[in-house]
């Protein structure tokens, strides 16, 4: 089968290879997936530079859509030749940039999902509620709230901001051109990023926001989103672990109790197969093309998700 993997850390772009490889073996309570799409996220990027070592060689493709081709022991509730999506494991020789995947947590993809939009949900939706319900933005606990999600213009942010409003939040978000007028139509309050973020966030709020969120990339804005709470504790960052250390804000994987809450995921595949919930697919490409993506996922201006198409 052909595969995207790498067998030495570096950059992306100089130690990933699409190449030949056998097709992965599902183990118990697995399942192995014909894959038509697979989301890139900037987490690939990481692992190829170094996050999480491990064996190599080892594949990137956190997340995909397919077919079930073959199960393992131990696996109920599914059959060969069903549409499911999931987040891949990212341990193995081979991951989701592949034709042939394995999954260990995986859902039925509802009727009228589509592959891409499938496979564009599982890292920016888990994601985005696992920081939100550590936060404090939860189901039954958000009414009244003003919360800031910093970054919604990328995917993490985007969902972010549709799970805090069906929480019952008021949420302001922060965001460039390219979605605003979508991230308005949602329902949040819209204003740029840059010099001035936190007085246009009070102004907005009247006053500081009770809760922040920052998804944006690290981009030296955190002491911005701290400005824009009563106090560092009420921020909590996806990303810039440094910085949060340094000024008091909470970051995800640093507390306990931070387990995945890929629980979540079918009811927002339910969401956006019926238009009510979505994360913005930018561009989609052929496996062939991993290089134009990958320069294009590196250089931050994707604008929204990208996509392979492998099936």
């Amino acid at each position: 089968m052909r595969t995207l993997r790498f067998h030495v850390n570096g950059p992306a772009l100089d130690v990933v290879h699409l190449e030949d490889a056998e097709p992965p073996t599902p183990g118990p309570r697995q399942i192995r997936v014909a894959v038509q799409s697979c989301g890139l996220n900037p987490a690939d990027w990481a692992l190829c530079a170094g996050l999480f070592p491990g064996d190599l060689p080892r594949g990137i493709g956190l997340e995909v859509s397919g077919k079930v081709d073959a199960v393992g022991a131990d696996v109920a509730g599914v059959a060969v030749g069903e549409a499911v999506f999931g987040p891949v494991p990212f341990t193995g020789p081979t991951a989701g940039a592949s034709d042939y995947a394995l999954l260990d947590v995986f859902f039925p993809r509802p009727a009228g999902l589509a592959p891409d939009a499938a496979a564009a949900l599982p890292m920016a939706v888990e994601t985005a509620h696992r920081g939100l319900h550590g936060l404090g933005v939860r189901k039954g606990a958000a009414e009244g709230l003003t919360v800031l999600v910093h970054g919604a213009g990328g995917t993490v942010g985007y969902a972010a901001v549709q799970i805090a409003l069906r929480h019952g939040a008021r949420v302001i978000a922060t965001a460039g051109t390219t979605y605003a007028d979508a991230l308005r139509a949602l329902g949040a309050e819209v204003t740029g990023y840059g010099e001035g973020m936190s007085e246009r966030v009070r102004a907005l709020a009247g006053g500081p926001v009770d809760l922040a969120l920052d998804a944006a990339p690290v981009s030296n804005s955190l002491p911005e989103v701290v400005r824009s709470v009563r106090k560092p504790q009420d921020a909590l960052t996806l990303s810039d672990f440094g910085a949060a250390q340094e000024l008091g804000v909470r970051y995800q994987f640093g507390e306990e109790g931070n387990e995945y809450h890929n629980d979540v995921l079918p009811e927002y595949a339910r969401l956006a197969a019926e238009g009510r919930f979505t994360v913005p697919v930018a561009r989609t490409f052929p496996l062939e093309d991993w290089r134009t993506a990958t320069e294009l996922s590196l250089s931050g201006k994707a604008g929204g998700k990208l996509v392979l198409r492998i099936g």
